[in-house]
C-alpha cells in the first residue's frame, strides 16, 4: 500500500466512523423495552438515567481528556441545589428550562475552577478537586439556613412535565422525562468526542508534550472540555432533584465522586457506552446487594471492582471486544 492510499484510507475511516451503527440502538431498545417489562421500578430505572448521564460527563474528561477528578459530584451538588433553590427563591417551577439552568450555573463554575486547577496534573490536580468538592459542601453546611444543611430541603415542587404530563407515583412520567435529556446529552457528547476538538482531547490525553509542540492551545481545550463536562453533571443533578422532589448536602459527598468513578471503570473509560454498561451493573448490584445485606452489601461492590481491575483493565466493554476479535481470529483461518 503506497503513502497515499494509506492517508486516504485514514482520512475515510476519520470521515465515516462518527456514523451511527445498529448495534448502537441496542441500549436505547433496552431502555424502552423495561419500561414495559418493570412499569413498577420506573422510579428506580430514572435514577440509573441520570447516573449514566453523569458518569458520561465524567467520561468526557477523564476518558478523553484524561483529567483525573475525584471531586465531580461538586457540579453535580450544583446543578441540584440551582433547581432547587430556583423553585424555593424564584419561584422556577418548570422543569426542562430549570435542567438548563442548572447545566449552565454549574458550567460557569466549571470554566473559572478550571482556569486554576487545570494547569496542575497528577496527584495535586486530584487533590483539588476533592478539596473544591469538600469546600462547597462545607460551604453548604454553615449556610444551613439557606441550604437545609444535612435536612436537606424536601417537599419541592415543580410544574407539570410540558405542561401537560403529571409526575405519577411510580415514577414513569420522570422515566420518559430522564430519558429523552439522557438521549440529548449523548448525541451531543458523541458528536464532540468524534469531531475535530476530540481528537485534540485525545492526542492531549496520549501525550500532553507533543500536543504544546505543535501548538495546540492545551489549557484552553482542557478548560472547555472540563466545562461542558460540569455543565453535564449539573444538568444530572437538577434531574436528580426533579425526579426525587428533595435534595441534601450528600450530593456533594466524597462517596459520590467515588461512585461514579467507579461506574466508569467497571464499564469502561473512553468509550461512550461503558457508562451505560457500568452504571448500570453497579447499580443492580448495589440494589440487590443491599437488600441480602443492608450492613456488608459495600464488600461486595467493592468485590467486584478487584475483579474488574484484575481481569478487565479496560473496562467490561473490553472483555467484550477481546473476546470478539478472538472469535474473528478463528474464524480468519
Amino acid at each position: 500500500m503506497t503513502a497515499k492510499a494509506a492517508r486516504d484510507r485514514a482520512a475515510e475511516f476519520l470521515l465515516r466512523r462518527h456514523y451511527l451503527r445498529w448495534p448502537e440502538a441496542l441500549p436505547w431498545l433496552i431502555a424502552v423495552g423495561c419500561f414495559f417489562v418493570f412499569p413498577d421500578r420506573m422510579t428506580f430505572g430514572s435514577q440509573l438515567l441520570i447516573m449514566i448521564m453523569f458518569a458520561l460527563s465524567l467520561d468526557l474528561i477523564l476518558g478523553y481528556a484524561g483529567i483525573v477528578t475525584l471531586g465531580h459530584a461538586a457540579f453535580f451538588g450544583l446543578g441540584a441545589y440551582t433547581v432547587a433553590l430556583a423553585s424555593i427563591k424564584l419561584g422556577w417551577t418548570e422543569p426542562i428550562s430549570g435542567v438548563f439552568f442548572g447545566g449552565a450555573v454549574a458550567g460557569l463554575v466549571g470554566i473559572v475552577v478550571g482556569w486554576f486547577i487545570l494547569r496542575y496534573r497528577g496527584l495535586t490536580l486530584l487533590m483539588l478537586t476533592i478539596a473544591f468538592a469538600a469546600m462547597l459542601q462545607e460551604g453548604g453546611n454553615i449556610r444551613s439556613d439557606f441550604t437545609g444543611g444535612y435536612d436537606g430541603l424536601p417537599g419541592l415542587t415543580f410544574d407539570p412535565l410540558l405542561g401537560h404530563f403529571q409526575y405519577d407515583l411510580y415514577g414513569h412520567t420522570n422515566y420518559w422525562y430522564a430519558l429523552a435529556a439522557l438521549a440529548v446529552v449523548f448525541f451531543v457528547v458523541r458528536r464532540i468526542v468524534y469531531s475535530p476538538f476530540g481528537q485534540a482531547l485525545t492526542g492531549i490525553r496520549e501525550n500532553v508534550r507533543r500536543m504544546h509542540s505543535i501548538g495546540s492551545p492545551v489549557h484552553r481545550r482542557l478548560v472547555t472540555v472540563y466545562a461542558i463536562s460540569a455543565a453535564i453533571a449539573g444538568m444530572a443533578g437538577a434531574l436528580f432533584t426533579q425526579t426525587n422532589a428533595y435534595v441534601t448536602l450528600t450530593v456533594f459527598d466524597f462517596d459520590a465522586s467515588a461512585k461514579v468513578m467507579v461506574m466508569l471503570i467497571l464499564g469502561g473509560t473512553g468509550r461512550l457506552y461503558g457508562a451505560f454498561l457500568g452504571a448500570a451493573v453497579y447499580m443492580i448490584f448495589e440494589d440487590k446487594l443491599s437488600k441480602m445485606s443492608p450492613t456488608f452489601w459495600q464488600f461486595g461492590i467493592g468485590l467486584l471492582l478487584v475483579l474488574a481491575v484484575m481481569f478487565a483493565r479496560r473496562g467490561l466493554l473490553g472483555v467484550g471486544d477481546t473476546i470478539r476479535r478472538k472469535l474473528a481470529g478463528r474464524r480468519a483461518p
